[in-house]
């Protein structure tokens, strides 16, 4: 109870200034960044009344470049360059942490990252047949949503209500992704719709009332029925006439399925298509279950893990269980949406500003008891291995001392596309639940070592990283140094550089590092266990 009243009496006093700041118009900067303090204060309070109450050490504050990686790997897929870590370092001012989740954000490599890892869930990761669902357009549109901050009510609104060709309307591939044998499956798109967006499943309801929960057979069919009257032609998706019938088995007489929710009906509007009204009653700002999902989904991409009130689990993304009583994490997070117009880029602000995101990976504690509470209670930030695209995202980047984005040259970046796709159809794509804990397999390690694209992102040649490093490096020291930035974001403790040195030929510390030795350098940082790994 102590945590709860704690978080309310926080929300009551932040969320005032915080409105208040809102309503004197568009806020600077400055204002800005006092609106993300306030919110991450909140945050913290939560978690510190938690560590508090239940004797939990917290670990050490991560040291900048740590973060900085973390940021990177959950904005973008990738790691810094040697290019960007230059430039933070040189940034002296207060608050450069702050000013780099800005200019990441601001990236056009935040809103395509995103766009991939929301279209899972969106259109699954099934082969759908191209021509009446087109992955490039769907995403590329979502990256547009995303990187101009747009609110997310309004987009998923428009996913769920738009008409149209898959091509000229991208929105409307949400739909045509489940479409079977011509026509819309309106069962496997609400379960979709109501996984993504009210962060729980009721798939099984579809056949019976659902043996842990309170959702019901009706209640699916009601939700179903919102989707009864949607068509697909070859001219795109329409809203035409028509609605579900079933057979009630105990008169074997058939009745339609009238269009309802299973709870918070006063939210539900009367006018409108089925759909509108759908997607208006789930995107209400007095509907918890969306504000929460959404935040719950954000905090998921940016620590790995779903969130946990604490305890030995941690709820799946999309699994969570009824909205509690009293104010929790995700309505903090989820006011964020509320008061900043459905901004997504805010709510990351505001975890990275929180200290769980700043929390180092590294504990003191040597009880195996005490660990599992600071994991269970973010007393510590969670090690979670890195998903397919940012494997392949951080070898490539670690073979290039610049960064690769949209500004390097086409040859670069096409070069980056048809090697990542390459290693993702051989490696493994990611699977639609995402934030299920996986282990990288014997496969996998394998091709991460001897791989013909490894080979060819590590053969020594004017380009790569291993030549330039050896070129630019005026001894063994500043090669072994520059090589553990490029690759894992720090520097060498004393015991690796020495270790490093040690197989170098000769006693000569100013001695430079041939490229090919270089080279290998970088391979046994990528097959290495802190690679794999965010942390």
């Amino acid at each position: 109870m102590a945590i709860l009243l704690t978080a309310s009496v926080w929300m009551s006093v932040g969320i005032q200034s915080w409105t208040l700041t809102k309503e004197r118009g568009e806020p600077d900067t400055e204002v800005a960044d006092h609106d993300v303090l306030v919110a991450a204060g909140l945050v913290n309070a939560y978690f510190e009344s938690q560590w508090r109450d239940f004797g939990i050490s917290v670990a050490n504050k991560a040291d900048d470049l740590t973060v900085l990686r973390r940021l990177s790997l959950a904005l973008h897929g990738s790691i810094p360059s040697l290019e960007d870590i230059r430039e933070f370092e040189g940034d002296l001012r207060p608050g450069r942490i702050e000013r780099w989740t800005n200019r990441l954000l601001d990236d056009p490599r935040f809103g395509a990252y995103f766009a991939g890892r929301f279209s899972r869930i969106l259109a699954g990761v099934e082969n759908q047949t191209l021509i009446i669902y087109r992955q490039d357009r769907f995403e590329q549109w979502l990256a547009e949503q995303i990187n101009d901050d747009r609110p997310i009510q309004e987009w998923v609104c428009e996913l769920i209500t738009q008409t149209g060709l898959w091509t000229g309307k991208p929105a409307t591939n949400f739909v045509t992704a489940t479409v079977q044998e011509n026509d819309v499956d309106e069962n496997q798109l609400i379960g979709r719709t109501v996984r993504t967006f009210l962060g729980q499943r009721i798939d099984c309801a579809q056949c019976h009332d659902h043996p842990f929960d309170d959702w019901t057979q009706k209640d699916y069919q009601g939700l179903a029925a919102f989707y009864g009257n949607t068509r697909f032609s070859i001219f795109g998706i329409y809203d035409g006439r028509g609605e579900i019938r079933l057979t009630d088995p105990s008169t074997n007489d058939e009745k339609a399925v009238i269009p309802s929710v299973p709870f918070c009906q006063e939210l539900l509007p009367e006018d409108g298509t089925q759909r509108e009204r759908l997607a208006a009653w789930i995107t209400h700002r007095e509907n918890r279950r969306f504000t929460r999902a959404i935040a719950n989904r954000v905090w998921g991409l940016m620590f790995g893990l779903a969130w946990s009130q604490g305890g030995p689990l941690h709820h799946e993304v999309d699994d969570l269980p009824d909205p509690p009583d009293t104010d929790d994490l995700l309505d903090i997070l989820g006011d964020v949406l509320l008061h900043e117009q459905g901004s997504v880029k805010s709510v990351i602000r505001v975890i990275v500003a929180s200290r769980p995101f700043n929390l180092s990976s590294e504990t003191i504690e040597t009880d195996s008891k005490l660990i599992s509470l600071q994991q269970d209670y973010w007393g510590l930030f969670p090690l979670v291995a890195l998903r397919p695209e940012q494997v392949i995202g951080a070898m490539v980047q670690s073979t290039s001392l610049s960064t690769i984005d949209q500004n390097s040259h086409l040859l670069t970046r096409t070069i980056r596309v048809l090697r990542e796709n390459d290693f993702l159809k051989e490696y493994g794509a990611a699977r639609e639940n995402e934030f299920s804990p996986t282990l990288q397999t014997i496969p996998q390690t394998l091709l991460k070592m001897n791989s013909r694209l490894v080979r060819e992102l590590l053969e020594t040649n004017p380009f790569n990283a291993s030549a330039k490093i050896a070129r630019m490096s005026t001894t063994d020291q500043s090669a072994v140094e520059n090589v553990f930035l490029v690759c894992l974001t720090r520097r060498p403790t004393e015991e690796e550089m020495e270790h490093f040195l040690a197989r170098g030929e000769g006693d000569d510390r100013s001695r430079r590092l041939t490229g090919h030795e270089v080279e290998d350098l970088i391979w046994t940082c990528f097959n290495s266990e802190e690679f794999n790994w965010n942390h």
